[in-house]
This record gives C-alpha cells, sequence and structure tokens, in this order.
C-alpha cells in the first residue's frame, strides 16, 4: 500500500465532514452491497463495531437491524462523528467514538461484529489493523469489509502520468495481498470478492470536485503540493478527455469485499499463502438471495 500521510487523511476527511452526504453516491451504494453480508452473521450481536462509520449511516442501519445490539460508530474524524448524531436518532441510538483501525479503543473480545464501508484504503498498515480486528472480536465473530483493489481511478492515475511521476492516486492493495492478511491473522474461512463501478461525469474537474467533497483528496507522503498550475492541470485534463464515452468521462472504482469470522484466541496466526475462498460476486449475491428466502 501507499505510504500515507495520516494526519493528512484526518484533515481531509474532518473538512469535508459538512459536504460528505451530498457527494458519497458510490459510498453509499457500495454500504448497500456490504451490508448485504450480514445475514452471514452466526448470531444476533451483542455489541457491533462500524468502523469508519463517517456520517453513521451504516451504523443507524445497524442499529435497525438489530434492536437490542450496541453498535459503535468508529471514526478517526470526529466532525465526521459530529454529523453522525443526525442519523442516532433518540428511538434506536448508536454509540459515537473517536478512534484509530491501528489502535482500538476497545476491550479484547468485547465484539460480536466488525463491519467497514471503504475505509481500510485509508489504513496505513494492514496486517496491524487486522491483528486489531481479531483482537476485539469473539470466536466466531463476523468481520465484513469493503475497500479500494488497484484498478480504481486507473484512468486518473494514467493522466496524471502523462504529466509528472509523482503519485496522484494511492496505490491501493489487491485482492491476494488483503486475504493472505487475513489467513496470516488466523481468521478463519475468507471468502473475497471483487467489483467494478463506473461513475460518469461532466469532465475530469467535475471528478476532482467529488473527490474533494467526501475527503478523498491525495494523502501519498510524496505527493506533490498543489495541482502544479494551469498548465500541467490543463494536460492532465487533456489526457483525460480521450476516455470520454457518450454518458461523459468515466472513473472506474476497483471493489473488494471481505468476510471472515473471528478465531479462537488459542488459534495460531497462520503463514502466508494459506487457503483462501474467492467467489464472483454474483454468486456471492446469489447466496444471499438464497438466505433471504
Amino acid at each position: 500500500m501507499s505510504p500515507l500521510d495520516l494526519a493528512a487523511v484526518r484533515r481531509s476527511f474532518s473538512r469535508a465532514a459538512p459536504r460528505y452526504e451530498a457527494s458519497a453516491r458510490l459510498q453509499r451504494e457500495v454500504e448497500r452491497e456490504t451490508l448485504e453480508q450480514l445475514v452471514f452473521a452466526k448470531r444476533d450481536p451483542a455489541w457491533a463495531l462500524d468502523l469508519g462509520a463517517g456520517t453513521g449511516h451504516a451504523s443507524a442501519a445497524m442499529r435497525k437491524r438489530w434492536p437490542a445490539a450496541q453498535v459503535i460508530a468508529c471514526d478517526q474524524a470526529l466532525p465526521m462523528l459530529r454529523e453522525a448524531k443526525r442519523q442516532a436518532g433518540w428511538w434506536r441510538p448508536f454509540h459515537r467514538l473517536g478512534g484509530d483501525a491501528h489502535a482500538l479503543p476497545l476491550s479484547d473480545q468485547s465484539l460480536d461484529l466488525v463491519f467497514s464501508n471503504l475505509c481500510l484504503q485509508w489504513c496505513e498498515d494492514l496486517p496491524r489493523v487486522f491483528d486489531e480486528f481479531r483482537r476485539v472480536l469473539r470466536p466466531d465473530g463476523l468481520l465484513v469489509f469493503s475497500t479500494f483493489g488497484p484498478g480504481t481511478l486507473h484512468e486518473l492515475r494514467e493522466a496524471y502520468a502523462e504529466v509528472d511521476r509523482a503519485p496522484h492516486v494511492l496505490d491501493f492493495p489487491d485482492m491476494p495481498v488483503l486475504g493472505d492478511a487475513l489467513m496470516a491473522a488466523g481468521f478463519r474461512d475468507p471468502v473475497l470478492s471483487i467489483d467494478s463501478y463506473t461513475l460518469h461525469y461532466p469532465d475530469a474537474r467535475a471528478l476532482m470536485r467529488e473527490l474533494k467533497a467526501i475527503g478523498a483528496s491525495n494523502a501519498h507522503t510524496g505527493r506533490a503540493r498543489g495541482l502544479g498550475g494551469r498548465e500541467r492541470l490543463g494536460r492532465v485534463l487533456d489526457r483525460y478527455e480521450t476516455h470520454r464515452t457518450p454518458k461523459g468521462v468515466p472513473a472506474t472504482y476497483e471493489v473488494i469485499t471481505a468476510m471472515a469470522f473471528g478465531p479462537d484466541a488459542s488459534q495460531p496466526r497462520r503463514g502466508r499463502g494459506g487457503d483462501m475462498a474467492s467467489v464472483p460476486l454474483d454468486s456471492l449475491r446469489a447466496q444471499l438471495r438464497a438466505r433471504r428466502r
């Protein structure tokens, strides 16, 4: 993964909090798909965590699904949690907690469910994060998360590559890396799937404005500061135009979704390259439909 300026990540999402909801259309769509995997929980959770909760949509959905559960919305950007208060109605409130995925402020084996939607790409050390997930999950507790894969925003990456060599789009982990990290942490029965989403924009400037509006700024430690001047930005925009379709200019998002179960505390970590199941997303959706019937 890209070396991240974690302070810059926190600042970007904190600034974006008031306008996040108006621009997070992809996040809402992926959230809906990822929430469907909660049907695989082996028990109704007493305590559930929504990590990278943002404005709290998924937290509210889990609280509605399991009215007796204690749901924790956790985010490192405190202004996001202030916005999330609007989702936490008095009739179905959830807890709000400032915290970092690398060091969760939660007790060992205190959770039955860990859910995270499009957050882990902003974590610098995935093995450490997965160790934290294992620590806080009870045996047979469910872990469900989605994150971006390496094909995300390839059009923007290619457009900038024509102009300079500075990193403008993060390097996202691929499915084998995520699967290996889950296996190394000792998670049981991991299943990973991958899907591609394409959004269209009037031009590349509109895409850049939306990324800024949701807090998804370039946080690579080796990033160039600023856009580099009008001439350079114009070249990027011109290069992006080569991707134009009748619907507008596309932006591709590759989304990896994973599900696994917490191991018993005595189970050792595993080496890399262990058995891992990967399935097409359509197959997983068919399983979900069968479970609902």
